[in-house]
């Protein structure tokens, strides 16, 4: 039984006549007609009584009509309660980030928790085989990954920003002077960069081949927080994404190089599965992402720290 079905009974009672019914429902009178047909079947009883025009319901119609009216009250009592909870959403929302995409999240988590102050954000820091499966098994709702993972799955995408490549090296380090630097001289630095297990890593690694070199750098570790915490030591020099600037910035007696951007860059989006229903407060900071613009917040960050130079 569709709804469609009672909607078109319904207005068949209240108009009548066929036609007119038909012509409340923008549906032709035969598929008016066939569809009240075809409830009956369902159902296994009469119910309308048909002679050369409409002759009104049986006892069967009448009842039947009673449930009708229940049922599209039920449905549009529905639509007005997801609507009011569009309006004032209540819950937690579960995102999961790639760690080197957690420092731009505050862009998203702010103004949603400010548009939606009922509601929580548990944000956690997960690979991108954990986000796949967070999203799979419906332990997240949505997440911020690099969108051209081959093991995302089915998902929609809504893309958030490119990542761009900075060289972060001391004040008086051997290329701080330099306008752009190219990934064959970075590798020759003594490097801080993140583990080879972190999606990050892998990239700037295909670059780094790419130019025809291999970076063996000194300290590896699997956290943002810890990259900065050593290159700020002035010992080492690191890569990093310029959405890491909006959080950490550039330690003192640091400075920003850009680094030649490889022929395509890395995207940063935000993914849910693809599947219906979406789960509301996901769809709602979707909503949210689609009127702020996170690539020209990220982008004039970049240029400030470069223009300040």
């Amino acid at each position: 039984m569709l709804l469609r079905q009672l909607e078109y009974l319904a207005a068949l009672a209240r108009e009548r006549h066929f036609a007119r019914a038909a012509d409340a429902c923008h549906v032709s009178q035969p598929s008016l007609s066939a569809a009240i047909r075809k409830l009956e079947r369902e159902l296994g009883v009469p119910i309308v009584r048909r002679g050369r025009r409409f002759d009104g319901l049986t006892p069967e119609g009448e009842r039947v009509l009673l449930w009708a009216h229940r049922i599209l009250a039920e449905r549009d009592a529905l639509r007005h309660d997801l609507s009011t909870m569009r309006q004032s959403l209540s819950g937690v929302l579960r995102i999961g980030a790639i760690p080197t995409a957690l420092t731009a999240a505050p862009l998203l988590t702010t103004p949603f928790c400010d548009r939606h102050p009922h509601t929580r954000v548990s944000l956690e820091s997960l690979s991108s085989r954990e986000i796949t499966r967070g999203l799979a098994e419906f332990e997240l709702d949505i997440a911020m990954t690099y969108v051209d993972d081959d093991e995302l799955g089915a998902v929609r995408v809504t893309p958030l920003y490119e990542e761009r490549y900075l060289l972060l090296t001391p004040n008086d380090g051997a290329l701080s002077g330099r306008g752009v630097v190219r990934w064959a001289e970075v590798a020759a630095l003594p490097l801080c960069l993140l583990t080879q297990r972190m999606r990050n890593r892998r990239i700037l690694d295909g670059f780094f081949a790419a130019a025809g070199v291999a970076p063996v750098p000194a300290i590896e570790t699997d956290t943002v927080s810890a990259l900065y915490a050593h290159v700020a030591t002035h010992r080492w020099s690191s890569v990093i994404s310029h959405a890491w600037l909006h959080m950490f910035g550039i330690p003192e007696g640091m400075r920003v190089v850009r680094l030649e951007d490889p022929s395509q860059l890395p995207q940063i989006g935000m993914v849910i599965a693809d599947r219906e229903p979406e789960p509301i407060l996901a769809r709602a900071l979707l909503e949210l992402t689609r009127d702020l613009d996170v690539r020209s917040t990220l982008d004039g960050v970049l240029h400030g720290h470069l223009g300040s130079r």
